[in-house]
């Protein structure tokens, strides 16, 4: 190994070394979710935006959603000053959201019904039942400011291809794995806050 390839090598290393990143087991799922999941397109999976068991680098209460849309993460806070982190795609820079909001309500392969405005830019988007061509994927998470609903949704995805992307109309998209991991740690009513 070259002299500056070393140094690289060993600075890179020395780098790594205070990081604590461990794998989190995939969630038991049902049939339905095992048969729909298996017709949704995969995609090669990139590993930095893996799901992750890492120390808490957001300081929020456990039990707490952050979404960092500058770095494509999502970390539910969890006792003992850790956090699972999640690759997400976020909203496009016209369309991207930010602001603090609860879980209101969680849904299994939730129907999609595209807000008014979507409809006007999209004409061609239309209700879709709940499935693996739903855009929408194996789960979703509603946020709502307060009672009133913000039509921003943390989600599971048909295109898990775009993860590590700024690609949505605001909503935070997941593989749906990792969207059924976190439906089964989150609690209605839980914070979110997205930055």
């Amino acid at each position: 190994m070259r002299p500056l390839s070393l140094s690289l090598f060993l600075a890179a290393t020395t780098l790594l070394a205070g990081c604590t990143f461990k794998g989190v087991p995939d969630p038991e799922v049902s049939s339905k979710d095992s048969e729909w999941m298996a017709l949704v397109p995969s995609a090669q999976e990139d590993r930095r935006y893996g799901r992750y068991m890492m120390d808490d680098p957001t300081g929020e209460a456990p039990g707490t959603v952050v979404v960092d849309t500058k770095e494509r993460f999502l970390y539910y806070v969890m006792p003992g000053k850790k956090v699972i982190r999640y690759g997400v795609a976020v909203g496009d820079e016209a369309y991207g959201w930010t602001g603090t909001a609860r879980v209101a309500r969680k849904a299994e392969w939730p129907n999609w019904n595209p807000p008014a405005e979507m409809k006007a830019r999209w004409p061609h988007v239309k209700f879709t039942q709940g499935g693996p061509e739903n855009p929408l994927g194996a789960r979703a998470l509603y946020l709502f400011d307060g009672n009133k609903d913000t039509l921003y949704r943390i989600h599971g995805t048909n295109e898990p291809e775009k993860i590590g992307l700024a690609v949505s109309s605001g909503c935070i998209r997941m593989r749906n794995i990792d969207v059924v991991d976190l439906y089964n740690r989150v609690d209605v009513n839980a914070k979110v806050i997205v930055r």
